[in-house]
C-alpha cells in the first residue's frame, strides 16, 4: 500500500509546491489534493486543463503521485438538498472534479453525498444524493474516473450493510465506497466495515480517534487513538487493497512539515506492524 497525506493536513495557506517538498521529504507517495473555490490554492472550480496538468508535473517533479481528489464544496452545495438549483450546483462540483482528475491522471473522486438534518430526512437524503448521483455516472464513464462516496459524521450510512447497498443500487463500476477509518470508530469497528465493503473500497483515508472522548474533538494523530491497526490492515489484505492509505488530520499550529513527518513514520508503523 502507498503513504498518502491530504492538502488538508497543510495550513490552508500553504503554498502547492511547499505542500509537495513537505511531503516528499516526509517519505510520502501520493499527495491527495482538494476542489477549492476560485481563489484558493491548488485546483479550484475555475482550474483550467493546462493549469491542472502544470500541477500534475509539478507533483511529478517532486515524485508524486495525485491518485485522488476531495473538496469541501459539496457541504455548501449537498446532493440531498430540497433546492433542486442548489443539488445542480452539487452536481456542477462534481462534473468537475471528475474533469479535473481526469487531466491529472486521478482515478478518483471523494464525494459526500449529502447529510441528514431536522431538514432533510433520512430517506429524503437517500433518494436525493441518489438521483443527483446517477445524473453523474455518464461524466465518470467520459472521463474514466470513479467517484467514492465517503462515510462521515452526516447521520448518514451508519452502517455498512447499508452503505453497501447504497452503492450497489447504482448498477455501476464507477461508484464505490472511500472508506475514512477513523469515522467509523463511534458507531463500529473498522475492519467490519472493510471486510462488508469489500471491492467496493477504491480508496481509504486514515486517521484515529479516541473512543473516551467520543465527539468531534476526538479525532487524534494516527497511534494516538483506539483504531486496531493490525485488525485493519489485515482486513485490507484479506479484501486485496493495495491502493493509498490517505491521512487527513488537522495541522499543526506551528511547523506544517513536522506534521507529515510524524504521519509518515506512524504509517510506516501501522503498514509493518499490521502484518
Amino acid at each position: 500500500m502507498l503513504k498518502g497525506i491530504n492538502q488538508w493536513c497543510y495550513p490552508e495557506n500553504t503554498p502547492l509546491e511547499n505542500i509537495f517538498e513537505y511531503s516528499r521529504q516526509a517519505g510520502f507517495d501520493a499527495v491527495e489534493l482538494n476542489l477549492n473555490e476560485e481563489g484558493g490554492i491548488g485546483l479550484t472550480t475555475e482550474t483550467t486543463k493546462e493549469q491542472a496538468e502544470e500541477i500534475a508535473a509539478l507533483a511529478s517533479k517532486y515524485q508524486l503521485q495525485l491518485r485522488s481528489l476531495s473538496t469541501s464544496l459539496l457541504w455548501k452545495t449537498p446532493l440531498c438538498s430540497s433546492d433542486e438549483n442548489i443539488r445542480k450546483q452539487g452536481i456542477t462540483v462534481v462534473e468537475k472534479m471528475l474533469e479535473l482528475a481526469s487531466y491529472i491522471g486521478m482515478d478518483t473522486i471523494l464525494v459526500v453525498p449529502g447529510a441528514v438534518s431536522e431538514h432533510v430526512s433520512y430517506e429524503e437524503c437517500y433518494n436525493r444524493s441518489l438521483e443527483s448521483l446517477k445524473q453523474v455516472i455518464p461524466t465518470a464513464k467520459k472521463y474514466n474516473v470513479k467517484i467514492g462516496i465517503e462515510n462521515v459524521w452526516n447521520k448518514f450510512l451508519l452502517s455498512p450493510l447499508e452503505m453497501a447497498a447504497y452503492i450497489d443500487e447504482f448498477e455501476s463500476d464507477y461508484v464505490g465506497a472511500y472508506f475514512d477509518v477513523g469515522n467509523v470508530l463511534q458507531f463500529g469497528f473498522p475492519e467490519q466495515w472493510i471486510r462488508i465493503l469489500g471491492k467496493r473500497i477504491l480508496k481509504v483515508h486514515v486517521k484515529d480517534f479516541s473512543t473516551k472522548v467520543g465527539n468531534i474533538t476526538g479525532f487524534v494523530p494516527l497511534l494516538a487513538g483506539d483504531v486496531n491497526w493490525k485488525a485493519v490492515i489485515a482486513a485490507l489484505d484479506e479484501i486485496g487493497y493495495e491502493d493509498t492509505l490517505t491521512a487527513e488530520l488537522s495541522p499543526y499550529a506551528l511547523c506544517p512539515s513536522t506534521l507529515a513527518d510524524d504521519t509518515a513514520r506512524h504509517l510506516d508503523v501501522i503498514l509493518k506492524k499490521g502484518r
